[in-house]
């Protein structure tokens, strides 16, 4: 009689803290040898309550609150959530304003996009490359102080308008050189053509566009499956229907694809600061109302932070403080995509899998 292998499936817990996880989040993998089979996924580590505290704050406190939800996607919550006050209230918001918050969005997305490749090679090994990205990132971020006084909760956005004007546009132009230079010199050929890196990216992880539609993924997770969506695009906002935005797709789905969508989408954000720096128009950066009133209503808002579609409801009932406040994130909606991204790979695929949706537990424990 001849007695067959039998495998049995057993399971890994991955986190809540893990090397290669750059924020509390838990992965339990099973796996049949080093293939792995199911993941389940527990969020939660870090809950903060910022809804429930928007809810006791005025408007103004609210502003600085919001841009705490998240510290590498600070800029554009603030931005979403002043929106939907500017909305309510009914306030046009000055032009030169408008194009002020497209450059702090782009900047913005150029620091979150450089921050994740950054975490990718670093969690794939490579660190020559790891370290010619950050170079990048601290130009950006250099630019970013440069405007705003800070390199990260930058306090720019009001409800009205914005608090600051640019001083230093020769700055940001040489910043958005190197990036372009950065970029098609070094990041993309070696993310593109190293056999490392393609060894440990190319037809992994992949994501098709029905599973993508399935699971309501958004930015350049959903754009990199061939899902053609963009808010800046389709439901434009600030200045981007004046600067003629191109969004970034791909059909591989793959974490290949995912990089390519980011890197390009890099070369995009570079080209949408210049152009606002070169035709922003001359004028106020506020309304004269300091403190405006927000009448009783409610409203939806959606911009395009670095990860995705960012969503905020808001509710007033006339007084200073929000009756209601409720954010969607962009890695609400990503995480769970990793269940279905990681089945059948490698178990030692995992750590760059998980990293390639970008997923951020500080805004999904908003």
């Amino acid at each position: 009689m001849k007695l067959g292998v039998i495998k049995i499936p057993y399971r890994i817990p991955l986190g809540p803290y893990h090397p290669a996880l750059e924020e509390p989040i838990k992965f339990t993998v099973s796996c049949t040898g080093e293939v792995i089979e199911s993941t389940e996924i527990e969020v939660g580590y870090v809950l903060r309550s910022i809804e429930l505290l928007a809810q006791r704050r005025n408007y103004v406190q609210n502003v600085v609150l919001t841009e705490r939800v998240c510290g590498i996607c600070s800029g554009i919550h603030s931005t979403t959530f002043c929106m939907a006050a500017e909305a309510l209230a009914g306030i046009q918001v000055p032009d030169r304003a408008r194009y002020l918050r497209v450059i702090m969005a782009e900047l913005e997305r150029l620091h979150s996009h450089l921050l994740w490749a950054g975490v990718g090679a670093d969690v794939m090994g490579f660190r020559s490359l790891f370290m010619e990205i950050y170079y990048l990132r601290e130009r950006v971020m250099d630019a970013l102080e440069a405007v705003s006084g800070n390199r990260v909760n930058y306090g720019m956005q009001r409800i009205g308008g914005v608090n600051r004007d640019i001083l230093h546009s020769d700055m940001l132009r040489e910043v958005m050189k190197d990036i372009r230079e950065g970029l098609v010199e070094k990041i993309v050929p070696i993310f593109t053509g190293n056999r490392l890196v393609k060894a440990r990216t190319e037809g992994i992880g992949v994501l098709t566009q029905q599973q993508a539609e399935e699971y309501g993924v958004v930015g350049p997770t959903a754009r990199a499956s061939g899902v053609e969506i963009d808010t800046r695009r389709d439901y434009p906002y600030a200045a981007y229907r004046e600067l003629n935005f191109q969004p970034v797709f791909a059909r591989e789905g793959d974490i290949r694809a995912r990089i390519i969508v980011r890197a390009k989408e890099m070369l995009e954000s570079a080209r949408l600061v210049e152009q606002a720096l070169r035709d922003i128009p001359e004028g106020r950066i506020r309304i004269e109302d300091l403190l405006p009133v927000i009448p009783k209503g409610e409203v939806f808002v959606r911009t395009e932070a670095p990860r995705g579609e960012l969503i905020y409801y808001l509710r007033s009932d006339g007084s200073d403080i929000p009756e209601r406040v409720k954010i969607r994130t962009p890695s609400f909606m990503n995480i769970p995509s990793i269940e279905v991204i990681c089945i059948r790979e490698q178990l030692s695929n995992m750590p760059i899998i998980q990293a390639s949706v970008d997923p951020c537990r500080s805004c999904t424990d908003r």
